[in-house]
């Protein structure tokens, strides 16, 4: 099994985490190589959910070749956080959603765009453990991530973590491969400490004044899916972060 307490070791990974029990989150899933999908199903990994818009989802040249087979037994769901192109929401974020401070207004503006994650959770918790990724791995996981943690009944300071770690793992990745592209850059720790420091603080005001299960539930959520999601976030009673 991966090393939990840390990044995990799948081959080619990018900033990918646990996040509550049976459930993980990481960057673009091009990124695995072959050894690196067989190493996750090696680790229960069933099911991987894409959290980004549907024209993101394409392999780039630089991306390693996999083969059907590397995928075999995953399932690859689409389950995007947002509506693409939307004009109110991208005056709140800008191009995309890179801030803690405009989680609330994702959920505002797309809360069926957000139980539909959670039904995709749902829907895959029987069949084993659940990858969420986007891009980078930071905001649109990032933003899933704390819900997760809010059922999962973890405290403000793991919460709070949880961002900063995606948001690290994405800025050593800029360290050392460039960013891909100019509204993006790496933060050397004089600066990037500060900037966590308060955006780890947004992530829990937010998911605080959410509430994940109130939320879920007046949105559309069916209480047998909710139960399904918390017996996943709960799957081998795994205590991490309720300190």
């Amino acid at each position: 099994m991966s090393n939990r307490r840390g990044p995990l070791d799948w081959e080619g990974a990018v900033n990918a985490w646990h996040v509550a029990g049976g459930v993980y989150r990481m960057g673009r899933r091009e990124w695995l190589t072959e050894a690196g999908w067989r190493q996750a199903f090696d680790d229960g990994v069933r099911t991987v959910i894409d959290l980004r818009n549907a024209a993101e989802a394409r392999r780039r040249d630089k991306d390693p070749k996999i083969t059907a087979a590397a995928l075999a037994g995953i399932d690859v769901v689409s389950a995007p956080t947002e509506e693409p192109g939307d004009l109110r929401f991208a005056a709140v974020t800008g191009p995309y959603l890179n801030d803690p401070a405009h989680y609330a207004e994702n959920a505002r503006l797309f809360p069926d765009k957000l139980v539909g994650v959670f039904r995709a959770l749902a829907l895959a918790a029987p069949r084993g453990r659940v990858v969420l990724h986007c891009a980078a791995g930071r905001d649109r996981s990032g933003l899933v991530a704390a819900m997760v943690q809010d059922l999962a009944g973890h405290s403000d300071h793991a919460i709070a973590e949880g961002y900063r770690q995606g948001a690290r793992g994405i800025n050593e990745r800029y360290r050392t491969h460039g960013p891909p592209h100019d509204r993006e850059r790496y933060l050397p720790e004089p600066d990037l400490a500060p900037l966590l420091e308060e955006r780890g603080l947004a992530v829990v005001a937010f998911v605080r004044e959410l509430d994940t299960r109130s939320f879920l539930l007046a949105h559309g959520l069916r209480e047998a899916e909710l139960e399904a999601v918390l017996a996943l976030c709960a799957a081998g009673a795994d205590t991490m972060g309720l300190m």
